[in-house]
């Protein structure tokens, strides 16, 4: 478990790739349990651990991710993500040349059935902007700014307009069985709950393929 942060009032980790952020029918361990569990271990609590969940990442998605450890702190969280005060910065890998920077506004709509999103006008305004950073063997990296947290948002959205993801078994039709999507929450910016102070928690991309192409030149 890498601890990026912890103090009273909050717990800022790293979310492994392919590990729930919650449990779901799966059953399949998840990391708000884990995190409960490292508190009760390390503070010997007894009885439940409240810790509160403020955002979410896919399962398949890694990066960085900010926790409550009162129930106060995670209901001025969730107002700062609700005003856009809490800023969240991703790094993808998109399969094709794009060259310029850009702005995304869609409506996206959730398919419960198929735990799948699509564009459609009768969903929810969906909104990014991307800077592209480097193009390698017909791969982009770019820098994305997330202005809402929509279902799979990024991942639709850059399909959407011919550039999806690599690595993305869902919203890429040719995506190869094994591959491992190149999305990564790579930074989380937010004001501490109860100081106000301005908190900025940064990771470097994961070094392995498609990244290594961008960071191994």
């Amino acid at each position: 478990m890498n601890i990026l942060y912890e103090d009273n009032h909050l717990l800022v980790v790293e979310k492994p790739i392919n590990v729930l952020v919650q449990s779901d029918s799966t059953k399949d361990k998840d990391l708000l349990t884990m995190l409960k569990e490292y508190l009760k271990e390390k503070y010997q609590k007894p009885g439940n651990v409240y810790l509160g969940l403020v955002h979410r990442l896919d399962r398949v998605v890694g990066g960085v991710m900010v926790f409550a450890k009162t129930s106060k702190c995670a209901s001025r969280l969730g107002k700062q993500v609700a005003n856009h005060t809490f800023q969240k910065t991703y790094y993808a890998v998109l399969c094709g040349n794009l060259t310029k920077n850009g702005h995304l506004e869609n409506y996206l709509l959730k398919d419960e059935k198929t735990n799948t999103s699509y564009v459609d006008r009768a969903g929810k305004l969906s909104i990014l902007d991307y800077e592209v950073l480097d193009n390698q063997k017909n791969y982009t990296l770019v820098k994305i700014h997330l202005k809402t947290g929509r279902h799979h948002q990024i991942r639709v959205q850059f399909s959407h307009i011919g550039y999806p993801l690599y690595g993305d078994a869902r919203y890429n039709p040719n995506y190869k069985v094994g591959e491992q999507i190149a999305l990564f929450a790579s930074s989380i910016t937010f004001l501490h709950p109860i100081t106000s102070d301005p908190l900025t928690f940064t990771l470097p991309l994961p070094k392995r393929y498609p990244y290594t192409l961008f960071t191994n030149k």
